[in-house]
């Protein structure tokens, strides 16, 4: 009896009206989010959006994202992605290619190896723990994730998790290595800033005809993929101006965050905290390995430590691109690794995380899926 009790009183939140399920998650995501914030991180928002979803869902909350607002939440931060990918990124990238080649490769199959271990000891289920693993942009990798059957909602657990970890790390190394660095990390945000509006309005139309296209044709993470693609393109050329104003990221953050937060189940979050101590030991792993990296490429090439230390970070290129920001490091060497093994992974990552889960699975050794 006091647990059917107990279980009637978790389960509440179900009976209240849509209206005000989405007032409740609306309320808890601002309040999670300016806390986060608050912290300096730069996924704070995103974060927040999905820590509100999460518990709500747990408390019994019956909401989902349309999947025309979360295609076209896709849209907007392909955009944004874009804007890092600018020519002078591009010829860094060609002008020192068997660097970011080995260092590339070094760090990918780091993180790929310690997937492939949190995968073999039935951590978590199927290509969930490769996806979780890989170094790049944390939202992209969800969507991608998602895309490609993986279990998104512990794949989030995973990327947040290692993101607030290497935020804090590369924070402390920064803050050692130049001490007025932490302090500019994030200067005061503009939300509502003066807008470009034939600029605005081609972004909107990009991000718009990209998760229209992506839905129409059924396309994986097409809405994040397509307009990152196209606004390379039309960016690189001088054909479009990108503008995304803050308070429209944000609301982008939201669907985002609610998308992923809302799926999570109870079950499944007592899974994900089962697992936590073996994901932070892998997460903490894979840090160190990649300061080993870094140690090597500054010895090797004569890179300052700082500057190689945050290229082979593998935390979410925004974290990284705030933190170098704000010191004194070869802020185009640093971005260009950031974005090369994410366009890496982009490309390969859903054929290696297939095999690799394949492999695994013809010896028995994949965890069963999650509710």
């Amino acid at each position: 009896m006091p647990e059917r009790s107990s279980q009637s009183r978790f389960l509440h939140l179900a009976g209240w009206p849509p209206s005000a399920q989405w007032l409740a998650l609306l309320v808890l995501s601002l309040v999670f989010a300016a806390g986060l914030e608050s912290l300096d991180l730069a996924a704070g928002v995103l974060m927040g959006a999905m820590a509100g979803a999460i518990f709500l869902a747990a408390a019994g909350a019956n909401l989902n994202v349309p999947r025309t607002a979360f295609y076209l939440a896709q849209g907007a931060i392909g955009c944004l992605i874009a804007t890092s990918i600018t020519p002078p990124l591009l010829r860094e990238m060609l002008f020192n290619w068997p660097v970011f080649l080995v260092t590339l490769i070094a760090v990918v199959g780091a993180s790929v190896a310690l997937g492939a271990a949190l995968t073999w000891f039935r951590i978590l289920p199927g290509t969930t723990a490769i996806w979780g693993a890989f170094p790049g942009a944390a939202t992209a990798m969800v969507l991608m994730a998602d895309a490609y059957g993986a279990d998104s909602r512990l794949v989030a657990f995973m990327q947040y998790l290692r993101v607030v970890c290497v935020v804090v790390v590369a924070s402390l190394v920064a803050e050692i290595w130049v001490p007025q660095a932490a302090e500019a990390a994030l200067a005061g945000k503009v939300w509502f800033p003066a807008i470009h509006w034939l600029a605005f309005g081609e972004t909107l139309a990009l991000a718009v005809v990209s998760a229209g296209l992506a839905l129409a044709f059924n396309i994986p993470a097409g809405g994040l993929i397509l307009s990152m693609l196209f606004g390379v393109l039309l960016q690189d050329f001088g054909l479009l101006q990108i503008e995304l104003p803050p308070w429209l990221l944000a609301i982008s953050y939201f669907l985002v965050g609610w998308g992923i937060g809302l799926r999570f189940t109870r079950p499944l979050l007592l899974y994900a905290l089962r697992a936590l101590p073996w994901l932070i030991t892998a997460i903490v792993a894979l840090i160190v390995i990649c300061g080993l990296f870094a140690f090597v490429l500054s010895l090797a090439t004569g890179i300052d430590p700082l500057t190689a230390y945050l290229a082979t970070s593998p935390g979410g290129a925004d974290s990284v691109a705030i933190i170098a920001a704000s010191t004194d490091v070869d802020m185009p060497f640093v971005m260009a690794m950031q974005i090369a093994r994410f366009i890496a992974v982009l490309l390969v990552g859903p054929s290696l995380a297939r095999l690799i889960a394949e492999r695994i699975d013809k010896r028995g050794k994949t965890a069963p899926p999650v509710a």
